[in-house]
């Protein structure tokens, strides 16, 4: 007999110790270290397979490898389609992560739905539910197909077995952290069992040729719960974000091994499920107020998709010593660089103000083009002057003052020119090398303090100052 050892492994990071320690040198974290029995070694591991038995791959020269396109499953979900890069690649491994009752369990069971229906063997399973439970939500969302297959089942043995039998064009294991192995002695979600299940379904995933979607749980700080080396054993990986009182979901691709990444697909929850929103610049700007102070407007690059998304600012006097910076969906720390930089060059006195920036819609925004419009939105309602209803701002704002160029420059402008604005206020070093659309104008600027004088009119000098 083998001995079996002992040891502890964080559930957050991963980290394994002989010896149990109250604070994890990995990640810092408290508590976080539990006892795992070590998976007992193959046969090959203990030197009892010869070199005979195996088939080892030999290497290939690149020029003599054939390349060609990857084929692809339609999921005739358009939005999903964009975020995985044209649709699901057979033999695949995606893995989608989100926080509870976001909709993933929601999405996956509609595209299951949509590829049974065009006669696609699916096998969906269920860790979490019942079969009749997962019976009434698909009737709730009107799926309905002979080819649409329903198991409620943890044991990855039993699963591998009918996967076999079934002989399905896609998987979808919902979660990973309920199914187990039995080879593994510790519980069902710990780092070991997601570790080594995942390593099994992307093996039947590779051999088979079954595209498999894995359901992940998110930890309190929004990363998929167990350790990163999860996010780099499978193709892709998704995360799905939204807040619980807006109905809008947002789908972000965070790795993709056959796609471009960080691209968005955009989804409403309804009644009868997720709905697809093809045009959400219009969605996220219908409730806009014109006339309103500490507005601004910022076509902003998601992937290979232009949003046009509006940045609300609201500048108090402060009643306490130290002023407040809030920010929701923007990096709090850029808003303090902005205020730092707009107390400095511009020379507004932000230092006794409140500070509150939001993105209206729950999107979240983190590329350097949107600065511009947080220094307008920022300085419109320190003023109390509305900005132009009609005006996109864009630019990256440097900590000299100075706008900065960005990227795909024209594909913002022509997504602006579509829903009527009439003018965008971009950097000057973006101007030249491509065509105006019709019926917009557009305008470089070389500095905030020009920025501001073209969309609030005058500079901010002679602003006005509170004192306490």
């Amino acid at each position: 007999m083998v001995k079996r050892k002992t040891k502890f492994v964080c559930q957050d990071c991963g980290y394994e110790s002989t010896k149990w320690m109250g604070k994890c040198p990995g990640c810092q974290n408290w508590n976080t270290m539990v006892e795992e029995f070590e998976a007992a070694p193959s046969k090959k591991e203990r030197g009892f397979v010869t070199s005979s038995s195996t088939s080892v791959a030999k290497p290939q020269p690149i020029t003599k490898i054939e390349s060609k396109e990857e084929d692809r499953y339609d999921t005739y979900i358009t939005e999903l389609n964009r975020v995985l890069g044209g649709g699901i690649v057979p033999g695949s491994l995606v893995l989608v992560g989100g926080d509870p009752g976001i909709g993933k369990s929601t999405l996956l069971l509609q595209v299951s739905g949509e590829i049974a229906k065009r006669e696609h063997r699916v096998l969906y399973i269920s860790g979490e539910e019942s079969v009749k439970q997962t019976k009434l939500r698909a009737d709730r969302l009107n799926i309905g197909a002979d080819e649409l297959f329903v198991l409620a089942e943890t044991d990855v043995e039993i699963i591998e077995k009918m996967i076999s039998e079934i002989q399905p064009t896609l998987v979808v294991i919902d979660s990973i952290q309920t199914v187990y192995l039995d080879s593994v002695t510790s519980a069902p979600g710990s780092v070991s069992q997601v570790r080594e299940s995942t390593a099994a379904f992307m093996r039947i995933a590779k051999t088979k040729g079954i595209a498999i979607f894995i359901v992940g749980h998110v930890t309190k700080q929004g990363a998929i719960a167990g350790p990163r080396l999860l996010e780099h054993m499978v193709d892709c990986v998704l995360y799905f974000e939204g807040e619980r009182h807006h109905t809008f979901r947002i789908l972000r691709a965070v790795k993709n091994r056959f796609g471009s990444t960080n691209e968005i697909g955009i989804f409403e929850m309804k009644e009868v499920g997720l709905e697809e929103v093809l045009n959400p610049s219009e969605i996220f700007l219908e409730e806009r107020t014109e006339g309103a102070a500490g507005s601004a407007v910022v076509a902003s690059m998601e992937g290979t998709r232009t949003v046009l998304v509006e940045i609300q600012s609201l500048i108090s006097p402060t009643s306490f010593g130290n002023p407040r910076r809030m920010a929701t969906g923007i990096d709090h720390n850029r808003i303090s660089l902005i205020m730092a930089v707009l107390e400095k060059r511009v020379g507004m006195m932000l230092q006794n103000q409140d500070a509150y920036i939001k993105v209206a819609g729950g999107v979240k925004l983190d590329e350097p083009s949107i600065d511009l419009a947080i220094a307008v939105a920022i300085a419109s309602s320190f003023r109390d002057a509305a900005t132009p209803p009609t005006d996109v701002i864009i630019g990256e704002v440097g900590l000299t003052g100075e706008v900065r160029r960005v990227s795909r420059v024209e594909q913002r402008v022509i997504e602006a020119s579509k829903l009527g604005f009439k003018r965008v206020i971009l950097p000057e070093k973006n101007l030249g090398g491509w065509t105006v659309p019709k019926g917009i104008e557009v305008i470089g600027v070389n500095t905030v303090n020009e920025a501001l004088e073209v969309t609030l009119g005058g500079t901010t000098s002679g602003a006005p100052r509170f004192e306490l």
